[in-house]
């Protein structure tokens, strides 16, 4: 999390995401019309990394519905309970919400009440047996 969105600042995240999950290449990339999705810089990345370029519509919210999603919960369940500090004590519980609680613990109905961990290891158990 940064003061600002830059180029930086999500190619950086681009760098990490990538690095945590090695995507193959092909990968859909979805993000907003923002000038830092739109960068030359960021675009050579994501031919770099063999990523496609999705952008949402112009106005349209629901292209990015999932992301969506996820934001309104994190503020319901955290951030709207809380009252931060500093920026450092924010990025540290709100990282340890993502990477600890709702990853591998929270249970959702639209992955059959499995966690996003254990629903991608499902999913990938069953790419191996077929």
């Amino acid at each position: 999390m940064g003061s600002r969105m830059t180029k930086n600042l999500v190619s950086q995240s681009l760098f990490k995401a990538v690095a945590a999950k090695r995507p193959a290449k092909g990968l859909i990339h979805h993000s907003y019309r923002g000038s830092q999705y739109c960068s030359h810089k960021y675009r050579r990345l994501l031919d770099q990394f063999g990523m496609m370029a999705s952008m949402s519509g112009k106005g349209n919210c629901y292209d990015n519905a999932p992301m969506e999603s996820f934001w309104g919960t994190l503020k319901q369940e955290l951030v709207h309970h809380r009252h931060y500090r500093s920026r450092q004590e924010a990025i540290q519980e709100i990282t340890e919400y993502i990477e600890i609680f709702y990853n591998r613990l929270r249970r959702q109905a639209r992955l059959g009440f499995l966690s996003p961990v254990a629903y991608e290891q499902k999913f990938y158990a069953g790419q191996m047996a077929a």
